[in-house]
């Protein structure tokens, strides 16, 4: 069967024989036997948390970056609460964000008692429009909490313009971008704070947890410890010192990622290189296939960018097919392929909704992408059987639905 030929061939979802014969999800860690040492290797150890792996992690994954600090968080999600306390979010205060991201993006500012508003983003690359942002910036502003939104970086020289001239502080979410560049420089040495999530589907894995990347030293101060209760004193220093006084300077949290958790991040991150060139060569075929494939849109990659591809998207042009994307995105399910889609927008949330007012139609842009997309498999274990799989089956169900 050729690429984007018309076709009514039974599929799947109506009875036909789906083109896998397992379900190949749209993330997957990869684990190896050298990654399985590491663990036990920690667990056989005097420290399971609170020891030597947690600054060994954080010096490996600054340097590998190019930044002076890394901290380490329990989760994503902890690293970006993390950031919003050390960039002074508070009562009263405003960040601005995208609605085109996980929750957890926007919940870390009203975590500090402040307000997420939102912006609308760049219909090329999904990512927050500057001109937008600009113009929500108030005397509330406290900080700009750009997403790269699927591994594609944010516009940061326009973020940080913006952040220099009202005196704000840039948080990136680099949560889906580890290995990412721009223009050049990797992500996680741009911005005030990068926040890196470690979560299973990542381009390495902790299990859970998550990295706050800063050449700030007062940031990363703040950062080290909000994550330890408020304490100024580490376990680990204290033994070492023979003594047993520590105080509680401020109201942290403990968001502290475990020493079994770091061993595996050191072990993966010695394969990241390989991860991102596998996930780049996985892009790269799919973008080629999906060119010729009528009704539907590649990701558009940016002069810059050097994305890191967590996400791999399709944007579909419903108007050219006979059914919506609830049809197309279980037909393809039905083919065992894990399509999903990312994201509902934020405000779109009923907590968002209720609390704040939103309506719907706010933010058309990331409106309508939302309505648009779909997420394909994209992990760096993926085989090139698997790549296949993914494209012939994108094909057969499109094929069926175009006008």
């Amino acid at each position: 069967m050729s690429l984007s030929a018309p076709t009514r061939v039974a599929l799947a979802i109506h009875g036909g024989t789906p083109v896998r014969k397992t379900l190949l999800p749209y993330g997957r860690q990869s684990i190896e036997e050298d990654d399985i040492q590491a663990v036990v290797d920690a667990l056989r150890s005097d420290w399971l948390t609170t020891g030597p792996k947690i600054p060994e992690f954080e010096e490996a994954f600054a340097a590998w970056l190019g930044a002076r600090f890394a901290v380490s968080f329990s989760s994503g999600t902890a690293a970006l609460h993390g950031a919003a306390f050390a960039a002074g979010i508070a009562t009263g205060d405003e960040a601005i964000t995208t609605p085109l991201t996980f929750a957890a993006t926007a919940n870390c500012v009203l975590y500090q008692n402040g307000t997420p508003v939102f912006a609308d983003i760049s219909a090329d690359t999904l990512n927050l429009d500057p001109e937008r942002v600009a113009a929500k910036v108030s005397p509330k502003t406290k900080a700009l909490l750009p997403v790269d939104y699927a591994g594609h970086p944010a516009d940061l020289d326009a973020m940080l313009e913006i952040a220099d001239r009202h005196g704000l502080v840039v948080i990136e979410d680099a949560c889906h971008a580890l290995g990412s560049e721009y223009k050049g420089r990797r992500v996680g040495s741009i911005a005030h704070m990068t926040v890196f999530s470690f979560h299973p589907v990542k381009h390495l894995t902790t299990g859970e947890g998550g990295m706050v990347t800063t050449d700030n030293a007062a940031y990363a101060d703040a950062l080290r410890k909000v994550r330890n209760h408020g304490i100024s004193s580490g376990a680990r220093d204290r033994q070492h010192a023979g003594q047993w006084h520590y105080e509680m300077v401020l109201l942290g949290y403990n968001y502290r990622l475990t020493d079994i958790a770091c061993a595996l991040g050191l072990s993966q991150l010695k394969k990241l290189e390989e991860n991102l060139t596998r996930r780049r060569e996985i892009a790269t075929r799919y973008t080629a296939a999906f060119r010729e494939m009528p009704g539907i849109c590649a990701p558009f990659v940016r002069e810059e960018a050097l994305p890191a591809w967590h996400l791999y998207h399709v944007r579909f042009d419903f108007a050219r097919f006979s059914t919506g994307r609830a049809e197309i995105f279980h037909a393809l399910r039905a083919e065992n392929i894990g399509v999903n889609v990312h994201y509902i927008p934020v405000h779109l949330h009923p907590y968002y909704r209720e609390r704040f007012g939103y309506r719907g139609g706010e933010f058309p842009t990331a409106e309508s992408a939302y309505e648009s997309v779909i997420s394909l498999p994209m992990f760096h274990g993926m085989s090139d059987a698997d790549v296949e799989d993914v494209i012939r089956a994108v094909d057969l169900v499109i094929g069926y639905y175009r006008k």
